[in-house]
């Protein structure tokens, strides 16, 4: 089965937000990875010396090829990404192999023959 890797890049405030969309348009599962740090277009300003950019998190989504631009695009609109400044960023990229799926397996399957 092909594989993609969804990523987002999100404010923690709306990580869950971002998961459960994930969810309802197909996605299996969601690996977080907190309290990453990024910069924009914009360096954030400091107060004495301190960050004040906001703690964002990882959201990481293994999903089904046939279904990833629609998840994709469905975090985008949940999250706002394209409506409000820093609000986050999400990619896919192929993945080559995975291992680890084999209770996921027959629910990706079920859902990629559905779409067919």
């Amino acid at each position: 089965m092909n594989l993609k890797m969804i990523m987002a890049l999100v404010n923690g405030e709306i990580t869950q937000t971002i998961i459960d969309a994930a969810r309802e348009a197909g996605a299996t599962g969601a690996t977080v990875i907190t309290s990453a740090q990024g910069e924009g277009l914009k360096k954030e300003k400091t107060f004495l010396g301190l960050d004040l950019a906001a703690q964002r998190d990882i959201v990481l989504f293994l999903v089904a090829e046939p279904k990833a631009r629609e998840i994709l695009e469905t975090i985008a609109k949940a999250g706002k990404f394209d409506e409000e400044p820093g609000a986050g960023v999400a990619c896919q990229i192929a993945l080559e192999d995975a291992v680890g799926l084999s209770t996921q397996l027959p629910t990706l399957i079920d859902e990629v023959e559905k779409e067919i």
